[in-house]
């Protein structure tokens, strides 16, 4: 006779095997799903092409992308990767990974690049300049909104406000590097076959 106590285990063991090999199929077996009919897919209907995105609205998607990649990278004089940047290397490194424009590297360099622009007509992209005391001067790229992207030398890679009061009393110009967007042709121009 089994003892009670020797029993049990052995009763779990059975119980364990069946669950195991009737889920391999060796107990039964699981009928296969009807064939499904293919189903009729309805003929693709044409849709219109998207309007022409804002040319300004993609480059600051960009802008805030590269910014991701940057951000808090530490200040370095003549620093040109993340492990350390500076203000005009920065701005020479956007430039030319996002509109593949190669700039001077330095910032006197740059603050002669394009045309002169007032402050209430930045744009996204332009370049803003500032005097931090004596001969140095400070190169961002402006975002929207009043604000714009720079190495700062003691916060490294950042987002600050034209309006700060730091900003604003140390402003010195804006200017315009890129390349305008090209003019879209207007209705008399466009010939019936460029629908």
């Amino acid at each position: 006779m089994i003892h009670p106590l020797l029993f049990r285990p052995c009763r779990w063991l059975l119980l364990l095997t069946s669950i195991a090999l009737g889920g391999c199929g060796l107990f039964g077996t699981v009928p296969e799903p009807a064939p499904v009919e293919e189903a009729v897919m309805p003929a693709p209907v044409a849709v219109p092409a998207p309007p022409p995105r804002d040319e300004g609205a993609a480059l600051r998607a960009h802008l805030r992308e590269h910014y991701k990649l940057w951000k808090g990278t530490p200040y370095r004089l003549g620093g040109l990767t993340t492990r350390g940047i500076d203000c005009s290397g920065f701005v020479l490194v956007t430039f030319k990974a996002l509109l593949g424009t190669t700039l001077p590297r330095t910032v006197e360099a740059q603050a002669q690049l394009g045309q002169g622009i007032g402050p209430e007509q930045l744009e996204t992209g332009d370049l803003v300049f500032f005097r931090t005391g004596g001969a140095t001067r400070h190169v961002g790229i402006y975002l929207e909104q009043g604000r714009f992207l720079h190495a700062s030398t003691r916060r490294g890679v950042m987002i600050s406000r034209l309006g700060d009061g730091y900003w604003r009393h140390r402003y010195w110009q804006a200017r315009r590097v890129r390349p305008a967007p090209p003019t879209p042709p207007t209705p008399a121009v466009q010939s019936a076959g460029n629908d």
